[in-house]
C-alpha cells in the first residue's frame, strides 16, 4: 500500500492558501496485478460524498468523500497551457464542431491525454478542519486590535488543535521534499528554505509560486515580528529574489513578495509569486508586502505588536466564533 506522509499546500483557497498542511497519499513503486503502477488506481475506491466548492474561473473543484473508509478530500485542477505544447496540441488534437456562424465557429477539442492532465491532490485522512477550509462559505472582515490579539487570537492559537507543523519541521530538517529545495540559507537566525508551492506545477513561470520557510522556530506570524527580525526579513527579500532570478530568470520587479495575516499555519513563511499571476490570497485584505513590513519595522520596532490588523474569516472558522463570542464581530 502507499505510505502516508505529511504534505503541505501553501496558501488558501478562498482568499485563500493557502499554506496549509495536509496529509496525502504518496505513491509507492508497487505494481498492480495488471502491471500498472499503483498510482493509476489509488482513486478507484474513492466514494464521493459532496462537492465542497467549485471554482469555475480557476477550473478547480474540491470533493469530499471516503478512501479506504477514511474521510478524504480530492482537489482537481486543470493545468495551465504551455507554449511549448501548442504545436502538438494543434497537430494531434481532434475537433468536433459545436456551432458555426459566418466567421465564428466553436468546437469541442480532444487533446492527447498527456496534454490534458488534471493536477490532483489527495488529502487523506482529512480532518474537520480540512473540510471546513475547502468548503465555500460566507466571509467577514475582522478587526483585531493589540488587545484582541492578546486576549482572543493568541490564546486561541495556543489552545486549538490546529494543523500539525511536523511537515514544516520535516522540510527544515531535510527529512522530506529535499529534491524540491530551490535555495537554502542554513543560518539559524536569518536563514530560510525556498521551495515551490504545491499549487504551482513548475512548468512555466507565468504562475510561479514559491514559499520561503524560516529556520527560526519561534516566529508564528506577522504579529511576532519586531525590529530584531529585520536582518531575517531582508535576507529573505534579497536572497530569495536572487535565487529566483538565477533559477527562473524572473527579475525582482516582476515578483510579488508578501506575508499573509492570518496565515494558514503558524510558522513564519513568505510568499513569492509572479506579479502577473492573480494568485488566491494576494488581496489587500490578507497580504502584506514584505517591503512594507520591513519599512514599518524600521519606523517602529513594535509596529505589528501594536497595530490594529484586519483580515477575512469564514463563518464556520473557529476563530470567527471566538471573536463573535467576545462581541468583536
Amino acid at each position: 500500500m502507499a505510505d502516508i506522509v505529511v504534505k503541505r499546500e501553501l496558501e488558501s483557497e478562498d482568499g485563500e492558501l493557502s499554506l496549509k498542511v495536509k496529509k496525502r497519499k504518496v505513491i509507492s513503486d508497487n505494481v498492480g496485478e495488471e502491471g500498472e503502477p499503483e498510482c493509476q488506481k489509488i482513486l478507484s475506491g474513492f466514494k464521493t460524498s459532496s462537492v465542497l466548492s467549485d471554482y469555475t474561473r480557476e477550473k478547480r473543484i474540491f470533493i469530499h468523500g471516503t478512501l479506504a473508509d477514511q474521510d478524504a478530500v480530492v482537489i482537481m485542477e486543470k493545468t495551465p497551457f504551455r507554449e511549448d505544447d501548442l504545436a502538438e496540441f494543434f497537430s494531434n488534437s481532434t475537433l468536433k464542431l459545436d456551432m458555426k456562424n459566418d466567421i465564428y465557429s466553436t468546437y469541442k477539442l480532444r487533446a492527447p491525454p498527456h496534454l490534458n492532465e488534471i493536477k490532483t491532490t489527495v488529502v487523506c485522512p482529512a480532518t474537520e478542519k480540512h473540510l471546513n477550509k475547502y468548503k465555500r462559505q460566507e466571509s467577514f472582515l475582522v478587526e483585531e486590535t493589540k488587545t484582541d490579539y492578546e486576549s482572543i487570537t493568541l490564546p486561541f492559537i495556543e489552545k486549538q488543535n490546529t494543523f500539525s507543523l511536523q511537515w514544516v519541521y520535516n522540510i527544515l530538517q531535510k527529512k522530506a521534499e529535499v529534491e524540491r529545495i530551490v535555495y537554502e540559507d542554513p543560518d539559524s537566525d536569518t536563514g530560510f528554505m525556498l521551495l515551490p508551492d504545491f499549487k504551482w506545477d513548475q512548468k512555466q513561470v507565468d504562475d510561479l509560486y514559491l514559499i520561503a520557510i524560516v529556520h527560526p522556530m519561534n516566529i508564528k506570524s506577522l504579529r511576532d515580528l519586531t525590529a530584531e527580525h529585520i536582518p531575517l526579513l531582508k535576507n529573505i527579500w534579497q536572497k530569495g529574489q536572487a535565487a529566483i532570478l538565477e533559477r527562473y530568470s524572473l527579475p525582482a520587479n516582476k515578483l510579488r513578495v508578501y506575508l499573509h495575516y492570518q496565515p494558514s499555519y503558524y510558522h513564519l513563511h513568505i510568499h513569492f509569486t509572479n506579479l502577473g499571476y492573480d494568485t488566491p490570497g494576494c488581496g489587500v485584505d490578507r497580504a502584506h508586502l514584505l517591503s512594507d513590513v520591513i519599512q514599518n519595522l524600521q519606523s517602529d520596532p513594535d509596529y505589528y505588536k501594536k497595530r490594529t490588523l484586519y483580515f477575512p474569516l469564514r463563518v464556520d472558522d473557529k476563530l470567527f466564533s471566538t471573536f463573535k463570542e467576545a462581541g468583536r464581530v
